[in-house]
């Protein structure tokens, strides 16, 4: 793997604060047709953010077809038929102003499964609209290409730290709970970066708190469960100390939380380029505070992963990238089974 195809992987990991402004934007997007009733004639709703795509999707199917089941139709899954759903769609809606047909992993943005549709779409009566939902999506994908020009693709990635604590403080307001800035960051660094496993945490939080106001430090060390985010943080610690062990231990914890190995090994990668990037700001002199503000990150994350960027030399952390590089590629084209590349990934006998 030569320098500059490792470093394009770098700047791809490295893109978090320009994917956090857009990310705002498609979010605000989404809330403007919802606010004023003005719906595209199809939507793609997909990304990693799993609780983002859930909520718009019930959000845009109440909006559109509301208590209406004669003028909404649901599909799921692959093997579609492509004909019946064309039908559907050219079916003018019964006593109702639209005709809403939802459809969910039909694996059209990956093949050409859908690709009567790139056709259909501009012919498609005003008055149906077709939304889907999709957890894999080939950009390059004609269909992708015509909802974007005809609709709107709503790519929902993960959130950055300043965007989950502003959601999960609005959390508890609603519920007349205050949290100071510290307490916040504590409680994001266990409950992680996933918004379905935050809003679980904070509604047992806010049971746990009960009838007082504040929420306080001893509050979430005592109800929070450290999520995946946490325990990869713990495994990279591991592997830095050369405790191949506890980095095993943490790897078959996962595992048993049914992570798959593949989100492992990005998580692994995306925590070295971290490393890097705190390590990079320090050396420029930088402190704490300004280097969660650059890197739009919770100060306590930056706190725990300064130890670590000490602990590297820049070419030892570019070398991990390098491996996490090459156990995908392994996977990819079949050398390596995905458990093992990560297992060999975390003993560093992958060459």
């Amino acid at each position: 793997m030569s320098p500059g195809n490792i470093w394009c992987i770098i700047q791809i990991l490295a893109c978090s604060g320009r994917k956090g402004r857009k990310g705002r934007k498609i979010v605000q997007t989404l809330n403007k047709d919802l606010k004023d009733r003005n719906f595209r004639k199809v939507y793609l709703l997909f990304g990693e953010e799993d609780f983002l795509k859930k909520s718009y999707k019930n959000q845009l199917r109440d909006a559109i077809a509301g208590e209406d089941t004669m003028n909404y139709n649901y599909f799921q899954g692959k093997g579609l038929d492509v004909k019946e759903i064309i039908s559907l769609a050219d079916t003018m809606p019964f006593f109702a102003d639209r005709r809403l047909i939802l459809l969910e992993d039909t694996g059209f943005f990956k093949s050409a499964a859908g690709e009567e549709l790139v056709d259909y779409l501009p012919q498609m009566p005003d008055s149906t609209c077709m939304i889907f939902v999709e957890s894999e999506v080939d950009k390059r994908n004609r269909l992708y290409k015509k909802v974007k020009d005809l609709g709107y693709a709503a790519e929902l990635s993960r959130q950055d730290a300043s965007q989950l604590a502003r959601w999960a403080g609005r959390i508890l307001a609603k519920d007349g709970k205050k949290i100071t800035g510290r307490t916040m960051e504590l409680f994001l660094a266990s409950a992680g970066d996933d918004m379905e496993n935050i809003r679980m945490e904070l509604e047992k939080l806010i049971c746990y708190v009960g009838d007082r106001e504040v929420v306080t430090d001893e509050d979430v060390q005592a109800i929070c469960t450290v999520h995946v985010t946490s325990r990869i943080f713990d495994m990279v610690g591991a592997i830095v100390a050369g405790n191949t062990r506890k980095a095993m231990d943490l790897y078959e914890d996962l595992l048993t939380l049914k992570e798959p190995p593949m989100r492992i090994l990005y998580l692994i990668a995306r925590q070295f380029n971290q490393i890097l990037q705190v390590k990079e700001l320090m050396g420029k002199g930088m402190e704490r505070s300004a280097i969660a503000s650059k890197l739009k990150l919770q100060p306590f994350v930056v706190s725990r992963t300064m130890p670590q960027a000490r602990a590297f030399t820049r070419e030892q952390i570019l070398s991990y990238v390098d491996l996490c590089v090459e156990s995908e590629e392994a996977v990819k084209t079949g050398r390596l089974q995905d458990r093992l590349a990560v297992e060999l990934l975390i003993a560093k006998k992958y060459r």
